[in-house]
């Protein structure tokens, strides 16, 4: 199979584009100015049809090849961050408290610059089969892949494959990960309220103090990672939101946290769900509370089968990218949800220049290395040609 590659002027659209969408990002659910800068861009390319998506936000195109051959589905998401950017560049963020500290804008540009590459190919007849192009909203809250879904993704497109990328800071620029098995964490977040009675500080003998058990609970939902769980698995439990008080001397009626729990192993995070439970039940019945747990939805785990994987190495064996490995990530990543509808594969691209310091996702001064924009648009164009 030819490869293609982008032009000068090819590569210096899609980074302009890129550097737009930095410069003006948009948080979950609220992507509408981006949304409607990838219409704009896929209007200019005669072969891609933009479909009726009956969604605020998102984006979902095609392009039909020459030929006949499977229907391969594309992903990109394309949503920020409720953080202020530390990193200086002429394009940073202008606004106030949001940044694509996730590089969503790199790869919504990787794939636009993978959709250039597959017009080419389209035309010189080398394109078979149907491509879809999702350029999925809300990602962040781990919600876009299932508004899409609820949405009727798959009654109106019938892919056959599914691949999606995300930029990974710790590999160098020209790596690629391509992981047999569990390459990021199911999760389940979760919402735990502790209902007691309040009153005065001075008369606690006529309260049940929610603080108290919250405290007690917190302490308590430590052993679930130390003492429930196999050490070889890995698991993370957090709290990281508590909500609750009054006036100093007067004592709460209730407290609310928030959490999440995650993990590579789906037994592992069906046992720590119920550990949590009866954990909370029980400190609560302890300090004479009521409780009450709020889960939202599972999130399963990225994972890549063996036949996925030996079929994205050949693929980004003609990207001139390295094949390189990197440890799992107990990050999650929605686009797990897509697996239950059409066989999928998720790479890591590496994003951090020779030299550079990476930074983490979700960082401040977290910044990607955009001549990696090249291999990015490659390895969305070889998944399909390949």
């Amino acid at each position: 199979m030819k490869s293609y590659d982008l032009t000068s002027e090819e590569y210096n659209t899609i980074l302009a584009f890129k550097r737009d969408l930095h410069q003006h990002p948009e948080l979950s659910r609220n992507e509408v100015c981006t949304t409607q800068k990838i219409k704009e861009f896929l209007a200019n390319i005669p072969s891609v049809e933009v479909l009726p998506l009956p969604l605020k936000t998102g984006v979902l195109a095609r392009m039909k090849g020459t030929g006949d051959g499977p229907e391969i589905m594309l992903r990109a998401d394309i949503d920020a961050l409720p953080q202020t950017e530390e990193y200086e560049s002429p394009w940073k963020s202008v606004n106030p408290g949001v940044m694509h500290a996730c590089g969503h804008d790199f790869h919504t540009a990787s794939l636009l610059g993978g959709i250039l590459l597959l017009e080419k190919a389209r035309m010189d007849s080398q394109l078979c089969g149907t491509v879809d192009f999702v350029f999925q909203p809300a990602e962040e809250g781990t919600t876009g892949a299932r508004m899409l879904i609820d949405a009727g993704l798959f009654d109106m497109i019938h892919p056959d494959f599914c691949f999606g990328i995300h930029n990974w800071p710790s590999v160098k620029t020209g790596d690629v990960v391509c992981h047999e098995g569990a390459l990021m964490s199911g999760k389940r977040n979760f919402e735990i309220l502790i209902y007691g009675a309040g009153g005065h500080g001075s008369m606690p003998h006529l309260n049940v103090d929610p603080i108290v058990c919250t405290g007690a609970v917190i302490q308590s939902l430590q052993t679930v990672v130390s003492r429930n769980m196999n050490p070889l698995d890995s698991v993370v439990l957090s709290i990281n939101m508590i909500e609750g008080g009054s006036p100093a001397n007067m004592v709460a009626d209730h407290v609310m946290m928030k959490g999440t729990i995650r993990s590579l192993s789906d037994s592992a995070l069906d046992r720590a769900i119920s550990r949590i439970e009866t954990i909370v039940c029980k400190a609560a019945e302890a300090y004479e509370c009521k409780s009450e747990i709020i889960w939202q939805e599972r999130i399963p785990a990225v994972w890549n089968s063996p036949e996925m994987t030996a079929l994205a190495k050949k693929c980004a064996s003609v990207t001139g990218c390295r094949l390189t490995e990197a440890p799992p990530s107990l990050a999650s990543e929605d686009f797990a949800l897509y697996r239950a509808y059409v066989t999928s594969f998720f790479y890591w691209l590496g994003s951090t220049a020779e030299g550079d310091v990476p930074e983490e996702l979700h960082k401040p001064r977290f910044h990607t290395d955009d001549t990696a924009l090249r291999y990015g648009a490659r390895l969305y164009a070889a998944s399909v040609l390949n």
